[in-house]
């Protein structure tokens, strides 16, 4: 009896397709409808840009949290899967004859969280372009705040907005690209602040959890209500781009911005 080797099949968890594994390509995205599976930061980052020098690295948790057993355990886990010591990855980048400032979100590293030292990087990111007059592309995946850190982590919500703020009133360019999932305290401040807001195909996208808002109202919401879709028709979204796109795209946008 011949064996069928794992991972040969796949479903897509949004129109429930199956298909082979191989059928996904490079940029792992569903061949029916588009969405997009997800990937790490570094994946992502060698997908969408001709190159990518990352910065400030070595930022980590701060030691004062590790006496938090089962948080130090997924800050290990997170590590060892990314290969990133945070979740976030910032750095510079270029596409072709443009140079930008990006940060990228990790889903794999405790769910892309915004914990302290992920603000620090991206607040540092910011400061960098504005300082050096440079555009921000940032692909949000997070899940929110990272409760592990408390308000220290939700503090960083003001933070990173803040930086915004003076890379804004610099007049330089800030271009958010929404991916699976963007929700919490990521969706309540540097995610919703873009010049030019993009999503990914089908991505959930809002504040509280479908089963919180439920719960509140004390009523069954509508079952695409958080997609990127929906957001988008209600003038939240400017455009929902495919990942094979997605690098065209973005040229484009620096192109106009630009002048050429």
């Amino acid at each position: 009896m011949s064996l069928i080797p794992d991972g040969l099949i796949k479903k897509c968890p949004f129109c429930e397709n199956v298909f082979l594994s191989s059928s996904i390509g490079k940029y792992k995205v569903c061949p029916n409808c588009g969405y997009g599976f997800r990937v790490t930061a570094k994946e992502r980052a060698s997908l969408v840009f001709d190159s990518f020098s990352e910065i400030d690295s070595e930022i980590t948790v701060p030691e004062r949290f590790f006496n938090k057993a089962e948080y130090v355990r997924k800050i290990k886990k997170s590590k060892k899967i990314t290969n990133m010591n945070e979740s976030v990855l910032t750095g510079i980048a270029t596409l072709g004859d443009y140079q930008v400032m990006s940060g990228i979100m990790d889903p794999f590293w405790i769910m892309g969280s915004l914990g302290q030292a992920t603000g620090e990087k991206i607040t540092r990111m910011f400061e960098y372009a504005t300082k050096n007059k440079m555009p921000v592309v940032m692909f949000t995946a997070s899940g929110g705040a990272r409760m592990q850190e408390g308000m220290n982590a939700l503090m960083q919500m003001a933070k990173v907005s803040g930086a915004v703020s003076d890379h804004s009133k610099a007049g330089l360019l800030y271009v958010v690209v929404l991916c699976n999932p963007t929700m919490g305290g990521v969706t309540a401040s540097f995610g919703m602040q873009g010049d030019i807001t993009l999503a990914e195909p089908h991505s959930l996208v809002g504040f509280a959890g479908k089963r919180v808002i439920e719960q509140t109202i004390r009523e069954k919401t509508p079952k695409h209500f958080q997609d990127a879709e929906t957001i988008m028709e209600h003038g939240f979204i400017d455009r929902i781009v495919t990942r094979p796109d997605l690098k065209s795209t973005l040229k484009q946008i620096l192109f106009l911005h630009e002048g050429g």
